[in-house]
């Protein structure tokens, strides 16, 4: 990764602009052509300096008012199999794995659901507990009161 391409990046990190030809754009802040913008993203992407590029929504503005961090109790034989369930529900929308920490936190496999009540949230938990063969004391959901931050990692 050369300048030119942290340079990209940085442009590029908050966000793209919201006009027909957002890379044309950032190109000419930079004094590039577009489609060496183009070209440099795709490479670091192949390259793995980044996974993804994709939009960031606030969940509370476009109607999701219950977030909740379900944590389960999973086997360690079996929580790739379950996060591959779990992931597959619509209303998650992270699913990942944590170590467990003998006798100080028991889950392994975490979820986050969004929905518009805390009921619902309960709801879907309890249909992915049901998918993925758990009961109701091996999860647990704790709810987000407020949002503290909103950022990817920053060059």
């Amino acid at each position: 990764m050369d300048e030119i391409d942290r340079d990209i990046l940085k442009e590029v990190q908050d966000g793209i602009p919201l006009v027909k030809r957002p890379y044309e754009e950032v190109a000419s802040r930079l004094d590039l052509e577009e489609e060496e913008v183009l070209t440099r993203l795709e490479k670091l992407k192949d390259e793995g300096v980044y996974r993804r590029f994709g939009a960031s929504l606030n969940h509370r503005k476009i109607g999701f008012k219950a977030n909740a961090m379900v944590v389960w109790d999973i086997e360690e034989e079996r929580v790739d199999e379950a996060g591959n369930i779990a992931s597959a529900f619509e209303e998650v929308t992270h699913c990942y794995r944590r170590p467990k920490k003998e006798g100080k936190w028991d889950y392994s496999l975490y979820t986050m659901i969004h929905s518009d009540s805390k009921e619902k949230c309960e709801k879907i938990a309890e249909k992915i507990a049901d998918s993925i063969g758990v009961e109701e004391e091996d999860y647990q959901a704790v709810y987000s009161t407020r949002e503290l931050k909103k950022t990817g990692v920053r060059i």
